[in-house]
C-alpha cells in the first residue's frame, strides 16, 4: 500500500481508500467515510486520464462504471481508487535523484498547476507564493522517504497544495516531461544522473551542493486546434525553433515531417531560463513569437494568451484555473 507506507516515512497524503474498491457497496462505503466530493482514479492511470469527480452517492454507479472502462481500454487495468477532491489546489512536484549507496538529493518544486483535462500545459520553476521554508521542508521529507524505501534513480512525488498544506497523491518513478526547468534552475542533467545512478555510480553532490538559480518556464507545444482543441497530424511544411541564451527547445520534428494521428499530440517543449520569473516570461513570449510551425494547427497561441494572463503573472491560479479561462474565452 503506497500511501500506508509514505504515511509511515512522514510524507503527507490525501485521504483515500485503502486499495482498490472492489464493488459498488465497497465505494459507497469509502467514499461516505471520505466525504463528497471525491475523486475517482484509475489504479493504473496516467497522463489525466482515467479520473472523474463524484459530486454524490447517486452519480456513483454511473461514474465508476464510465471509469473502470476507460481505463480497461488505456491502460489494460480497471482497478479504481478514490481520493478527497480539493476545490482549488495547486499542483507541486519535487524532483528527486537517488543512488544505489544511501544517498538522496532533491532539486526542488515545479509548480504543474495550469492543467487542461488534468494534462499539464505550463510548468514552472521555482513555484510562486509558497513559502522556501516550505518547499525545503517538504524536499527533505520525500528524500528521507527515499532512503527509508531504498528507492534508485530519477523520480518526481506529486503533492496538491491548498490552504497551506502538501497533499502526497503519487510518485513517477521516471523522466517526466517537465525535467528540464529543474535541470536550468540547479545545472544538473538529470537524464546523465539517471544513467550513472543505473550504473551504481555515487552522486556527486550532496543536498547543500545544489543551489537554485533564476526561474524558468516549459510550454508544451501541441499538433491541435488552440481554440476547439482538436488534435490537427498532418505534414509540416516548415519548422523553424527558436533559440538564444537561456532558451532551450526538445522536439523530434521538423520541415517535412509527418505528425502520425497514432500517438500523443505533444510534439515540442519549449523552455526558457532567466535571472527572475518576469524576464523568463518575457523570453519565453520571444521564444514563442520565433517558433514557426507550418502545415498543422498548434497551441503556440494559447500560450501566449496564458503568459500574458493576469492570473499567470499574479502566480494566482489552480489546477482549475485553465479549464475556466478555456470556457470563458
Amino acid at each position: 500500500d503506497v500511501y500506508k507506507r509514505q504515511q509511515e516515512y512522514g510524507v503527507p497524503t490525501v485521504p483515500g481508500s485503502k486499495g482498490a474498491v472492489v464493488n459498488l457497496e465497497d465505494a459507497l462505503k469509502t467514499s461516505k467515510d471520505i466525504g463528497f466530493p471525491v475523486l475517482l482514479k484509475a489504479s493504473a492511470g496516467g497522463g489525466g486520464r482515467g479520473m472523474m469527480i463524484v459530486e454524490s452517492s447517486k452519480d456513483l454507479s454511473k461514474a465508476m462504471s464510465i471509469t473502470k472502462s476507460e481505463a480497461e481500454n488505456a491502460f489494460g487495468n480497471g482497478d479504481l481508487y478514490f481520493e478527497r477532491y480539493f476545490d482549488k489546489p495547486r499542483h507541486i512536484e519535487i524532483q528527486v535523484l537517488c543512488d544505489n549507496h544511501g544517498n538522496a538529493v532533491h532539486l526542488g518544486e515545479r509548480d504543474c498547476s495550469l492543467q487542461r483535462r488534468n494534462q499539464k500545459v505550463i510548468e514552472e520553476t521555482t513555484a510562486v507564493n509558497i513559502p522556501r521554508e516550505q518547499i525545503n521542508k517538504i524536499g527533505n521529507i520525500c528524500t528521507n522517504a527515499c532512503k527509508k524505501l531504498g528507492y534508485t534513480g530519477a523520480g518526481t512525488f506529486e503533492f496538491l497544495y491548498q490552504d497551506g498544506g502538501f497533499s502526497f497523491i503519487e510518485m513517477n518513478t521516471r523522466i517526466q516531461v517537465e525535467h528540464p526547468v529543474s535541470e536550468f534552475l540547479t545545472g544538473i542533467d538529470i537524464i546523465s544522473q539517471q544513467i550513472l545512478v543505473a550504473s551504481n555510480e555515487k552522486l556527486k553532490f550532496r543536498q547543500e551542493d545544489i543551489s537554485f538559480n533564476g526561474h524558468s518556464i516549459e510550454c508544451r507545444i501541441n499538433a491541435e486546434d488552440p481554440v476547439t482543441f482538436i488534435p490537427s497530424p498532418g505534414h509540416i511544411s516548415l519548422f523553424h525553433p527558436p533559440g538564444g541564451p537561456g532558451v532551450r527547445i526538445d522536439s523530434h520534428i521538423y520541415s517535412g515531417y509527418d505528425v502520425p494521428p497514432n500517438y500523443d499530440s505533444l510534439i515540442a517543449k519549449i523552455v526558457t531560463h532567466a535571472e527572475n520569473r518576469e524576464l523568463a516570461i518575457k523570453k519565453m513570449l520571444f521564444a514563442l513569437d520565433e517558433t514557426v510551425i507550418q502545415g498543422i494547427k498548434t497551441n503556440i497561441n494559447l500560450h501566449k494568451r496564458l503568459l500574458t494572463s493576469d492570473f499567470f503573472v499574479n502566480g494566482n491560479f489552480t489546477i482549475n484555473t485553465l479549464n475556466q479561462f478555456i470556457k470563458k474565452n
